[in-house]
């Protein structure tokens, strides 16, 4: 019997690539707002979609996110903060997932291998910011960053073989990306769910609580 993984956010860009990439060695449950009804920001959509499966997964894969939400692009310095703007931002890339861990946990095995993912982003880390704007989208993957690191140790209280990491999937170009691409080089979704597939196979329980790009090298944060 094929492992089996669940894609949170599968009708995205970055999310259909991976239920496609998945679905070689994997048999696939996705969930996403626009088929399913699947709201991250809400947590009676979390938990009333979240408690209907039932376990265990190998894989589970958040790969819901946005740079823009409700017209508020990424800011190009302090004047364009906004209150609402930080709050969706923190809402959607911070929160949401954080709601999954906290309903997921349970879907995870506890006697073999597992991995669970949130797709975060380079922009997100600390150590790494040398050109500043961005403050919602950069603050909200920091802060999601910290949230998967500490999920990471209690996980591994219970569940001795999972690797909880944060993901940086490269620059994909989607609908996601299409304002912000320019003369930056970006991959198509297929190659960048064959690289997050590839990282995923290749962790283990003793990088749990990390942070690595779509070559499976380590982001500092």
């Amino acid at each position: 019997m094929a492992p089996r993984a669940l894609v949170l956010g599968s009708s995205g860009g970055i999310g259909a690539a991976l239920v496609a990439e998945l679905t070689k060695t994997h048999e696939i449950k996705g969930l996403s707002r626009s088929v399913d009804g699947f709201d991250i920001t809400d947590e009676d959509s979390v938990n009333a979609h979240l408690s209907r499966l039932e376990g265990p997964f190998a894989r589970v894969v958040v790969a819901t996110g946005a740079l823009e939400i409700g017209g508020a692009a990424p800011e190009k310095s302090l004047r364009d903060l906004s209150p609402q703007g930080l709050l969706d931002q923190f809402a959607l890339n911070a929160m949401g997932p954080a709601l999954v861990l906290r309903h997921a946990q349970r879907l995870l095995p506890k006697d073999t291998p597992c991995v669970f993912a949130v797709l975060s982003a380079r922009v997100g880390s600390i150590g790494d910011n040398r050109l500043g704007g961005w403050y919602s989208y950069r603050a909200a993957k920091a802060a999601v960053n910290q949230i998967v690191h500490t999920a990471a140790i209690e996980i591994s209280r219970t569940h001795k073989q999972a690797a909880v990491i944060a993901l940086h999937p490269g620059t994909v170009a989607t609908p996601f990306t299409a304002k912000y691409l320019g003369r930056h080089p970006a991959v198509a979704p297929a190659e960048a769910a064959a690289n997050l597939v590839r990282v995923m196979d290749g962790v283990t329980a003793a990088q749990t609580g990390g942070f690595f790009d779509w070559a499976g090298k380590e982001v500092p944060w």
